[in-house]
């Protein structure tokens, strides 16, 4: 049997600014991109729910909070992306299969959250799929 390693905030929050990336990448950050994300971390990541931050909060919810504040931010896209991808192969064990599928379907719903796909989300899209799966080969 394997240990995987439980994920802490700083994964979290790493997510949300992946998330966010995403949404930013062409510029603009819709509310109907992070209405998506809202309801992916109700719906999908509740199965971190028993992770909690020192409020004793749901840490699922940090993903939502460090978006919203990169947005309020106006952070540059491009570098929250690649801080995730150095997060990412920094901390491999938390990136398994089924985190990555997770990631990957969250990172797809947001980017489809605002009249589809657009040239700048798919190549993002595309370079998330190739990290994570360049960490699962490890």
């Amino acid at each position: 049997m394997s240990y995987i390693e439980k994920p802490e905030i700083l994964f979290y929050q790493s997510l949300g600014e992946l998330f966010y990336a995403i949404a930013a990448s062409d510029k603009v950050v819709r509310a109907s991109e992070y209405n998506t994300l809202k309801r992916m971390v109700m719906d999908d990541w509740k199965i971190y729910e028993e992770v909690k931050d020192f409020y004793d909060e749901s840490v699922g919810y940090q993903m939502e909070f460090v978006f919203e504040w990169f947005d309020y931010e106006h952070t540059d896209a491009q570098e929250c992306f690649e801080n995730f991808c150095d997060y990412a192969r920094a901390y491999p064990k938390l990136f398994n299969k089924e985190n990555s599928n997770l990631i990957i379907k969250t990172a797809n719903a947001i980017a489809n959250a605002f009249a589809g796909k657009n040239k700048s989300e798919l190549i993002m899209l595309t370079k998330l799929k190739l990290v994570l799966t360049e960490i699962n080969k490890n």
